[in-house]
């Protein structure tokens, strides 16, 4: 039966019940019976009013909005300050990657890609190649630790030379291997193993996640490039975005075209 015209007859036969005529013309035992049953329907119009409130509850929640869509990648400025650099800080272009050390797609953009943007592009002073870190937590537990290795590393001048370590051990991130790669590449191992038990660089992390959420990077790894400011070198205006590990030839025609407009 339709919960609204249940309701209505409930509260009908209530309404009839509850006059005098009714009782009036009933015996003891009728109306014992009769008061019975005005109990039993008026739990069950009881039940179903919580029902009907239940009902509301969905109906309202199903017409609230839907979240705002995920922020797509759009031209903007961004700034390096002291996040790692290859190459020279006044090259054409610069590329920022976001990465997670975990994360196997990275790890194949390292491999397969990126030896070659560094000879073809960096060593030859057209492309300046810079690290934020975008660890994945939910699903990488590992890649946090790493990343702050990265940049205790940094600390010490060898970002790039732990960066590579991570990539080429990512399954043997543990932190006995974090602090030995650390001693193995020279590092003061005291400073390293205190900036990595004390998170000294979580918060960096955080920020580098953010500036990859402003500019539309929902996945690792995730690139952004643009020309470099010629008045300040520290910024460069992002006009390119290429999503997940990209085949070469993808960076190849986003690079040369901003050598060709830097050309003018």
């Amino acid at each position: 039966m339709n919960k609204v015209v249940g309701l209505t007859l409930v509260s009908t036969l209530l309404a009839a019940l509850a006059s005098p005529g009714v009782f009036a013309a009933s015996t003891k035992q009728e109306v014992i019976e009769l008061k019975e049953q005005v109990a039993a329907l008026k739990e069950g119009q009881d039940a179903m009013q919580k029902e009907l409130a239940e009902i509301k509850k969905l109906i309202q929640e199903g017409a609230r909005p839907a979240a705002p869509a995920e922020q797509a990648f759009r031209p903007s400025d961004v700034t390096i300050d002291d996040s790692p650099v290859l190459g020279d800080a006044d090259a054409t272009v610069t590329l920022m990657e976001f990465s997670d050390y975990q994360c196997p797609f990275c790890a194949r953009h390292y491999r397969d890609v990126m030896p070659t943007l560094v000879k073809d592009y960096v060593e030859t002073g057209k492309l300046k190649y810079v690290m934020r870190e975008s660890p994945i937590e939910s699903i990488h537990p590992r890649a946090m630790p790493a990343s702050q290795a990265a940049l205790c590393a940094h600390e010490q001048g060898q970002y790039w030379e732990m960066h590579n370590r991570l990539f080429d051990n990512q399954r043997e991130l543990t932190d006995e291997n974090l602090k030995a790669w650390a001693a193995e590449l020279g590092l003061d191992t005291a400073a390293f193993n205190a900036c990595l038990d004390g998170n000294k660089h979580q918060e960096a992390v955080n920020d580098d996640m953010a500036v990859g959420r402003e500019l539309g990077v929902r996945g690792t790894p995730g690139f952004v490039l643009g020309l470099t400011d010629p008045n300040d070198t520290n910024k460069a205006r992002m006009t390119e975005f290429i999503k997940g590990a990209q085949p070469l030839d993808s960076f190849k025609r986003a690079i040369d075209k901003l050598l060709a407009e830097a050309e003018g």
